[in-house]
Parts: C-alpha cells; sequence; structure tokens
C-alpha cells in the first residue's frame, strides 16, 4: 500500500500547521525532507518520539520543525506515521507537502488516514464515524456523544446483541443438523425470550435515533409562515445577526435562506422560506414552491404566526401543510396588540411558544420546546445510540429480521427456517460494526471525511 501524505489542520493561517505522512514508507520518505537539529535522523528514532530540526526540499530550508515518529502499529493508522507541525502558514504547510509528493508519498483522499486505521483494525465503522461526529461537533451533548461512540458504547452493545443471536443461530444449528446426538432443543419460551429481548434492545436504540441524529447530526428546520409574520426576524435572532432581509414589505423573502445554528442542546440547519401565499408573480411562485418543499424534508418546522393580525386563509393552509410533522407554533410578536384567535392555533399546534423575534423575548421557551419535541432534553449523551442514517438502516433490518424470527416461531415454522431470519439480523448487525460490510458503503462512509484525518 501507497504511503499517502495531507495537510492534517484546517486550510488557514494559525499558531501551527500540520503535514502528515502514513505507510510503510512514511519515515524513509519524512528523512529526506528533515534535516535534525541533532545528530539522529527520523529512521533511528523509537516511536512516540520527536525531533526539532527544519524542513529542507532541493538544498532549501523551508520551515522550522517538529517530526513526530509513530511506527506501525502502535499509531492512529496502524502503519508507520510521522506528522511534522511547521508553523501554521498555508502557504508553507502547501510547500512541505509538495516536497513529501515529490519525494515519494502520494496525496491522501478524503478520510484516508481513518480508512486505513478501520482497513487496519484499530477502529470498527462506528467509532470510525464518530472521529467525523467529533470534528463536526457544534454543542456539549454532540461532542459527548461523539466521544463515547469512539469510545466502543455502540461497537459493545452491537457485539453483545449479536453475540446472543449467534449463541442461538449456533445451538439451533448445531440441533437440526444432528438430531441424533444428545443436543438440547432449545424450548420456544427461551427463544422467545432471548428474542424479544435483543428486538427491545434494537427498538429502543431506534426510538433514541431522531434525538441522538439531533445533537450529532443536526436537523434540518423550516422556518414557514404566510409572508411578512416574521419568518426573517426569527431567522436573525437564532442566527445572532442578519442572515436574512427584514422590511415591512410583504414577500421580501423570495428564496430558501440557510443557515446553521445551535439552539440549546441542538444543531439546527434553519432554512428560512418564502411566505407561503396565493400569487400571481411567477417569480414570487417559484419561492412559494420552494417553501412546500422544504417543509417537506425538513425534520422539524418553526411555524409562523402573526398574533397582531387576525388568522386568514394563508394561515389556514400552512396550518393543513404541518398536520402530522414535527412542529412547533412560534406566535410571534408579542409586543403588539393581539388579533390573531391564539386558542385556535393552540388548539391545531400542540406545542406552541408566544414569542417576539425582534426583542429576542420568548427564545427559551422555543428553545426548551424544540428540545422537548426531538425528545434531546431526557438523552445520555454517554449511552450507546445510533448517530447516522447507515446506521440506523442496519439495526432497522436486525430489528425487523428478529420481530420476523418472533413470528414465524410463533406460527409454527420449522426451527431451520427460524434460523434463516436470524442469520439475517446477524448479518445487519455485523455490517453496522463494519465486521461484515461491502466495499461500497466502506467507501460512502470515508468519502464524507475531510482530507487529512
Amino acid at each position: 500500500m501507497s504511503t499517502i501524505a495531507a495537510i492534517s489542520t484546517p486550510q488557514a493561517a494559525g499558531g501551527i500547521g500540520i503535514v502528515r505522512l502514513s505507510g510503510e514508507d512514511a519515515i524513509t520518505i519524512a528523512d529526506k525532507l528533515f534535516r535534525p537539529t541533532g545528530k539522529t535522523p527520523l529512521r533511528d528514532l523509537p516511536g512516540y518520539h520527536a525531533a526539532h530540526g527544519r524542513v529542507v526540499f532541493d538544498g532549501e530550508d523551508l520551515d522550522e520543525c517538529v517530526a513526530l515518529v509513530f511506527r506501525a502499529p502502535k499509531s492512529y493508522t496502524g502503519e508507520n506515521v510521522v506528522e511534522l507541525s511547521c508553523h501554521g502558514g498555508l502557504f508553507v504547510l502547501q510547500q512541505v507537502l509538495r516536497a513529501a509528493l515529490a519525494s515519494g508519498a502520494v496525496a491522501a483522499g478524503p478520510g484516508e488516514f481513518t480508512k486505513r486505521a478501520f482497513l487496519n483494525g484499530k477502529l470498527d465503522l462506528t467509532e470510525a464515524e464518530a472521529v467525523m461526529g467529533i470534528i463536526h461537533a457544534q454543542g456539549e451533548q454532540g461532542a459527548k456523544a461523539a466521544l463515547t461512540a469512539l469510545d466502543g458504547a455502540l461497537s459493545k452493545k452491537m457485539g453483545d446483541l449479536c453475540g446472543r443471536l449467534v449463541a442461538l443461530s449456533a445451538q439451533l444449528g448445531a440441533w437440526v443438523d444432528y438430531p441424533d446426538d444428545e443436543i438440547e432443543e432449545l424450548e420456544n419460551g427461551e427463544l422467545l425470550e432471548t428474542l424479544r429481548d435483543v428486538e427491545g434492545e434494537l427498538s429502543g436504540l431506534l426510538s433514541r435515533f431522531d434525538a441522538g441524529s439531533a445533537i450529532t447530526q443536526g436537523v434540518a428546520t423550516a422556518i414557514v409562515g404566510k409572508p411578512n409574520v416574521g419568518k426573517s426576524a426569527l431567522m436573525n435572532l437564532l442566527s445572532g445577526f442578519g442572515r436574512s432581509i427584514v422590511t415591512e414589505i410583504a414577500g421580501t423573502t423570495r428564496d430558501v435562506v440557510e443557515q446553521t445554528v445551535r439552539l440549546g442542546s441542538l444543531v439546527l440547519h434553519l432554512a428560512d422560506t418564502a411566505g407561503i401565499h396565493r400569487t400571481e408573480d411567477v417569480v414570487e411562485q417559484i419561492g412559494v414552491d420552494r417553501a412546500r418543499q422544504t417543509i417537506d424534508r425538513a425534520g422539524l418546522v418553526f411555524a409562523v404566526f402573526d398574533l397582531s393580525r387576525p388568522l386568514d386563509a394563508a394561515d389556514e393552509e400552512i396550518l393543513a401543510l404541518c398536520k402530522n410533522r414535527r412542529v412547533v407554533g412560534v406566535l410571534n410578536k408579542t409586543d403588539l396588540p393581539l388579533q390573531a384567535d391564539k386558542t385556535k392555533l393552540q388548539t391545531a399546534l400542540p406545542v406552541c411558544v408566544e414569542l417576539c423575534a425582534l426583542s429576542g423575548d420568548g427564545l427559551s421557551a422555543l428553545e426548551d420546546a424544540a428540545e422537548t419535541l426531538l425528545c434531546t432534553k431526557e438523552l445520555d449523551p454517554t449511552a450507546a445510540m445510533l448517530t447516522t442514517e447507515r446506521q440506523r438502516q442496519s439495526a432497522a433490518r436486525a430489528r425487523d429480521a428478529v420481530c420476523q424470527t418472533i413470528d414465524d416461531l410463533q406460527t409454527g415454522m420449522t426451527l431451520d427456517a427460524v434460523n434463516i431470519s436470524i442469520d439475517d439480523a446477524i448479518d445487519a448487525l455485523l455490517e453496522l460494526t463494519g465486521e461484515k460490510v461491502s466495499d461500497a458503503v466502506v467507501d460512502e462512509v470515508f468519502a464524507r471525511f475531510c482530507v487529512g484525518k
């Protein structure tokens, strides 16, 4: 396998910048670039040792540097690794990277360092995904949840469930294959008890997926309402700056304006949409259509209503669009005299908060409502949880296979037929952790990583 190299710190100026090399020839290549202050070359350094010196290429000094050596298998990737820590100027780092590539390394692809850690058995797939969770964490709960996953909480949970199913499958298989031997047959009651325990564990994990995803991946959140109810003012309040244009002219927002914000424990991918109403303006109608599409894709909706005006047909349309969705009714403009039928709104939308988007009064109530609706308030970030759609799909397939096994037992299916469904559940759990997964799935997971990690 080739030796890879990449800049592993952000592509911007900073106090320090790191060029990382990983592969069998990492130390040899680094030795070509690094001139130590002392007499010991990198090839003679043991692992976990550093040396001060300069990066030199074509006889020219590029920068002062500290080189840190990790020897296989005791490194992040499981391979020989060298990290060249230089001053954090982007031009300097690019020059050092070019020197490494010219000396025999190849450019690393997205997530290739972590992918090699997975392939070399340093991490399983859930732990690898947790690495990106830590990098992208925007709140305390998200960071804790990602660190818990990196420590193997989900892997251990899946390993326990898989182990219980494997034990059942092995005993069933032995009894079916060797009927003349003295192998104790599993009683249906014992089988059902174990299967129901596993199904309950998987269902619990799946029921907490939305909450776990909300604190780690974020929630697509649509801000909707008719024109001039304060949607853009709410967007700006949550963003902390003037992200959307706010005027008294209805229809100022004609397209979807997006911004990622943190609200309490939640990461919200906000979309401020055009006011939903009937219009003859072709451009405005495109914005209205996009607003409806945004609602369809959203995991959370902030439906904004103007308390200072009576409800009308456009408000009724918003209420209809919000049916059977996860919605917080935002009753805006509490600083003005009440004209809307507040009781009707509170009846149609069980979760409502009163707010003045211009002043921020009521923001804490909106935070509480969103956290309650997404079930993140009581979420334990130190417990095992599913945080990616890939994990959710694998867990759902495993749960469905276990449910099928229970149905087969209760309808009198033969034990060899029952065992097929158990094996399907085992396969799904092994795919979740990456022990039995296709190259296409692995490539998709690591394609989402940044280069250098």
